[in-house]
C-alpha cells in the first residue's frame, strides 16, 4: 500500500488514550509536506478490516472526506450518515465517530490543524459550527466548484519545489481558505434554521465553554471571564443559536455525557465527574432533567 493509498490507515500508528477512555487520534505532523499544518490525499480504495478506526474515536484536527462513491456509511455523534458520490462530510475536532468496516471510502481526504489558520479565518469559515450539519450535498455547481477549489489546493499541497517554504506555507493558506469559505456556505445553507451570523462575543463564548464545560457550568463566570455582562453574553448567544447561554453550556455538557456513557465502560460516577458533577445523585438528576432518562437507562438501550 502507498502512502496516499494508505493515507487514512497511517493515522492509526498516531493514537494516543483519551483520559475519558475514548482513544483520541492525533494530525500525523510527519506525512505533511513541509511541516504545514494540512493534508490533501487520496482516500484508501479499501477500508481494512479490525481497524482501530473502525471503533469509537475522537480526532485532534478537522477532516474533510470528499467521496468519489457510495454509499458509505459513517457515524458521527450518536446519527448514522450515509454519503454518496459527490458528498462531503466535515468532522471537527473532538467529535465522536467511527469509519465503517463495510464501506468503500474513495475520494479526497482534506485534514487540518486548528492553528493552521488564523484567527479571522477561522471564523469566517465557521471551523467550530458544531451546529451545523456534518453531511454536505452540494448541487451540481457547487459540487463543481468545490472540486476545482480541492484540486488547487491538492496541487498547491504537492508542489514543494516551485516556492520558499514560507510562501509555499502563506499559498497553502489563502488556497485553503477560499476552499473552505465555499465549504462553510454549503454547511451554513444546508442547516435547518442556519444562523449564519456569529459574531466575536459569541465566539469567545463557544471556544471557552468548548474549552471548559467540564469544570465551568456558570454564565456568570464565563461573562466575568469574557470581560462581558450577562446580558450581552445572553443577546449574542441568542443571536448565534436561538438558545440561552445556560442551555447552550447544558447541551454541550450532555452531548459530552452521552459520549462517555455510549463508547466507554466507565463507571457511571466517573463520567459524572469528567463533565463537571462530583456527586453522582446530582449528575443523575442533570441528565434525566435534559434527556428524560436515567444515565443507566441510556447506556443500557445503546448495549
Amino acid at each position: 500500500m502507498g502512502r496516499d493509498e494508505g493515507y487514512l490507515v497511517d493515522i492509526v500508528d498516531r493514537t494516543i488514550q483519551g483520559g475519558d477512555g475514548i482513544d483520541t487520534f492525533p494530525f500525523p505532523v510527519e506525512l505533511s509536506v513541509g511541516g504545514v499544518g494540512m493534508q490533501v490525499a487520496p482516500m484508501g480504495d479499501t477500508w481494512p478490516s479490525g481497524g482501530p478506526l473502525e471503533r469509537v474515536h475522537r480526532i485532534d484536527f478537522h477532516i474533510v472526506l470528499l467521496f468519489g462513491a457510495g454509499p458509505v456509511r459513517h457515524m458521527v455523534d450518536f446519527t448514522e450518515h450515509e454519503a454518496a458520490a459527490g458528498d462531503l462530510l466535515w468532522i471537527r475536532p473532538g467529535q465522536v465517530h467511527r469509519f465503517s468496516p463495510t464501506s468503500e471510502y474513495r475520494g479526497t481526504v482534506l485534514t487540518m490543524q486548528p492553528g493552521f489558520l488564523p484567527r479571522s479565518t477561522v471564523e469566517a469559515t465557521g471551523l467550530y459550527r458544531y451546529d451545523l450539519p456534518p453531511l454536505l450535498r452540494p448541487d451540481t455547481s457547487q459540487l463543481a466548484a468545490l472540486q476545482a477549489a480541492l484540486t488547487q489546493l491538492r496541487r498547491e499541497y504537492e508542489d514543494t519545489a516551485t516556492l520558499p517554504l514560507s510562501l509555499h506555507t502563506a499559498v497553502l493558506r489563502h488556497t485553503l481558505t477560499a476552499f473552505l469559505l465555499r465549504l462553510a456556505h454549503l454547511a451554513a445553507s444546508s442547516a435547518e434554521a442556519p444562523r449564519q451570523r456569529s459574531d466575536s462575543t459569541f465566539t469567545l463564548f463557544r471556544d471557552a465553554v468548548e474549552r471548559d464545560f467540564a469544570t465551568n457550568h456558570s454564565v456568570s463566570a464565563y461573562a466575568d471571564a469574557l470581560g462581558y455582562s450577562r446580558r450581552t453574553l445572553v443577546r449574542a448567544v441568542r443571536a448565534a443559536t436561538g438558545d440561552t447561554p445556560k442551555a447552550f453550556i447544558d447541551k454541550r455538557v450532555i452531548l459530552e455525557a452521552k459520549r462517555l456513557l455510549a463508547h466507554t465502560e466507565l463507571p457511571i460516577g466517573r463520567v459524572g465527574v469528567a463533565v463537571g458533577f462530583p456527586d453522582a445523585a446530582n449528575f443523575s438528576k442533570f441528565f434525566h432533567q435534559h434527556t428524560e432518562q436515567t444515565p443507566a437507562a441510556f447506556r443500557a438501550e445503546l448495549r
